[in-house]
Parts: structure tokens; sequence; C-alpha cells
């Protein structure tokens, strides 16, 4: 079960909502999943009050039970490195899966913590594993699901390999907004739920620079900021950011 924070008080309350109404079911379930397999599934999905910023989700080590699918709000993904220094290592949005990393190990390798008001929906594994055996697709649904999460870190860390700062900004933005579209929304704006620490442990940067170089991009025309929402004004630009040659971003610029 997720771990709550002594006193700390859900924002919202009846949060009871069937898989079958809920507006993500494309993204977590297959698509092929009918009316009769949904209810099924429902069955076993657990759905509890919803997390404030900087609840656990789980922890390292923690013994493997479920999967988890984000409602609504945001995680972050956190290990801890060989000096004791916290990296994270991915931020997941609705309609993501979270916690397959811990299926070949039988137990959590990261942590998991709500960037802000978050509601998640916990799969118990075991229950998910005995439907696949009843309802057609879910297994081979469950492993592309995990084919995409690996896929999708593996491009992260390779638009981020060898770039400079500039362009591991543009890199996770550009990611991002691709990711809304798979949600089904625009392109822009995007929302940055996490703080700007947040954002530069992820990307190897110290919070300064990170504000720096979203006063720069601003003043480029590439992109535009009101509260939490980026509106990516030229995200042409900000793709031919993410190369790793200077030349092109230098001629860009020009």
């Amino acid at each position: 079960m997720v771990e709550r924070q002594p006193g700390a008080e859900p924002r919202i309350h009846n949060l009871r909502e069937s898989c079958t109404s809920c507006s993500l079911n494309d993204l977590c379930l297959p698509v092929a999943l009918d009316a009769a397999g949904i209810e099924t599934l429902d069955g076993i999905v657990q759905r509890g009050h919803p997390l404030v910023r900087g609840q656990i989700v789980y922890h390292p080590g923690k013994p493997f039970h479920s999967v988890y699918a984000v409602r609504a709000g945001a995680l972050k993904s956190v290990t801890v490195t060989e000096d004791g220094e916290e990296q994270i290592t991915a931020f997941h949005l609705p309609g993501e899966l979270v916690g397959l990393d811990a299926i070949g190990f039988d137990a959590h390798p990261s942590t998991a913590a709500a960037l802000e008001t978050t509601r998640v929906c916990e799969i118990p594994f075991a229950e998910l594993e005995g439907l696949s055996e009843h309802v057609h697709g879910l297994r081979r649904h469950l492993v592309r699901r995990m084919s995409q999460a690996i896929a999708a870190e593996q491009e992260m860390l390779h638009l981020l390999a060898r770039r400079n700062a500039e362009q591991r900004l543009a890199a996770f933005l550009v990611h991002l907004s691709d990711r809304h579209v798979q949600r089904g929304l625009a392109a822009t704006p995007v929302r940055l739920p996490m703080s700007r620490h947040e954002l530069g442990n992820y990307l190897g940067l110290v919070p300064e620079t990170v504000s720096r170089l979203f006063r720069r991009f601003m003043d480029h025309g590439w992109m535009s900021v009101q509260g939490q929402s980026i509106g990516l004004d030229n995200p042409g630009a900000l793709r031919l950011l993410t190369r790793s040659s200077s030349q092109v971003v230098q001629e860009h610029r020009t």
C-alpha cells in the first residue's frame, strides 16, 4: 500500500471512479480489452486518498507487490548514489505506469514520491498476473508498456548524453511535449509540476543554471512562462537544439 506521512491531510475525497469512466483508460488499459475485461480488472484496482507533495508511494527495498498508474498529478523516481546523494531518474505523468522496474527484483530499486497532489491507482501484480490468464490482451499489453517505459528512458538518456546545458533543457521540454501529445493533449503549453531544483537534479544542472536558461530561451522567443505552464513558442528551434552539433545551434540562432 502507499506510504502515508503522519498528519498529511488529503485535499480530495470520494475518489472512487471506475476504469470504464476514466479518461486515461486508453493509456493504462489494452485497446482491445472489452467491457467485461475492464470491469474484471477494475475489481482489483485499489484507489486511496490523494498523495500530497513529498509523500512516498514506495521506497528502495520495499517488497514488490503492485504496479501503479498515475491518475492525476505527477510522481518522481529517485535513487541514491554511492556517495549518498539523491538523483532523480524520471518524472511520471497521468496515464503512465510506475514500479515496473521492480518486477525482476521482487523489491523496488528506487523511491517514488509525489511532486504535487497526486492520485494513483494501485494494481496488485499477483492478481494482475492471474487475470492475464483469462483476460485477452492483458499480458501482451503489460509487456508492451514495460518495453515502452524502457525505450522512453533510453531515448531520454540518449538525448541528455554529451549535450550541453541548453541542449539538455531543450531535449527535456521537447520530450515532455511529445508525452503530452501521447496523452491526447496539445503539444503546447506543457506543465512543469517539478521545482527548478528537481528539474536541475534530473538534468544534472544547478537550479541557477536552469533559471538562467529559462530566461535565455524566453529572450530568444523560443518559450514563454506563466507559473507552471510553459509555452513552446518555437518548438522547431528547441528540436534543433537537441542535436549534438554546436554548429547547428549557432546557425539557428543567427
